[in-house]
């Protein structure tokens, strides 16, 4: 799906200026859910040496989470005033940071044994959305793990009634697109096979493991 070119154009001037101004005060405003990056790594369980990147890294999080436990991760972000903070707090030698367009990767296909998005697919549009998740496709290796965490709704109605209109509160335009789509179909139409999958937050997040189902070129 195509976005038009007015969408297109208003995500990147929405995703630039809106956080650098919240880059200084990300990390805090993620507390709360900073225990879900050490969670999304183990249940990732990659194999020993495998190379992540870490779409929509923002000031880090995810990456360094991968990093503390021996992977080699690219992070890649559009902000970089995001991406500042995410180097001034890298402390891992095995951990770097680019700026880049997840529509667009700076990689080659089958670059990495894993890829990952966290928190971060809300905040796009569709047709961004769908570039996104099928450039990760394209540089995962084939059977490689993709894994993408991100909001979801508790199955109890008044539960997801009241998490939906309490998150709308903070997140833009973006969530009630996307919390209202069938995000594992997606998955599918991106060619990523669906192997298991993680209720985090009490049911108002979810971390999917799937695997790159392209075949070897």
């Amino acid at each position: 799906m195509e976005g038009t070119v007015d969408e297109v154009k208003e995500y990147y001037l929405l995703v630039k200026r809106v956080f650098r101004i919240l880059a200084p005060f990300y990390d805090i405003g993620t507390m709360p859910i900073s225990w879900v990056r050490d969670k999304t790594v183990n249940f990732t369980d990659a194999g020993k040496g495998s190379k992540i990147l870490d779409v929509a890294t923002g000031t880090g999080k995810q990456a360094f989470a991968f990093a503390k436990k021996g992977y080699d991760v690219t992070g890649i972000d559009l902000s970089e005033a995001m991406l500042k903070v995410a180097s001034k707090k890298n402390k891992y030698a095995n951990a770097k940071f680019a700026l880049a367009d997840a529509t667009n990767l700076p990689f080659k296909d089958s670059s990495f044994h894993v890829s990952c998005v966290s928190f971060a697919l809300h905040d796009m549009p569709l047709s961004i959305r769908e570039k996104a998740l099928k450039e990760m496709v394209r540089v995962t290796k084939p059977k490689g793990i993709i894994v993408i965490v991100d909001y979801a709704l508790p199955e109890n109605r008044i539960c997801r009634f009241l998490v939906y209109h309490f998150v709308k509160i903070y997140e833009r335009e973006y969530y009630s697109q996307f919390i209202k789509s069938d995000l594992e179909a997606l998955l599918r139409k991106s060619g990523i096979g669906i192997k298991e999958r993680l209720p985090v937050l009490l049911g108002t997040g979810r971390i999917l493991k799937g695997v790159n189902l392209k075949l070897e070129s």
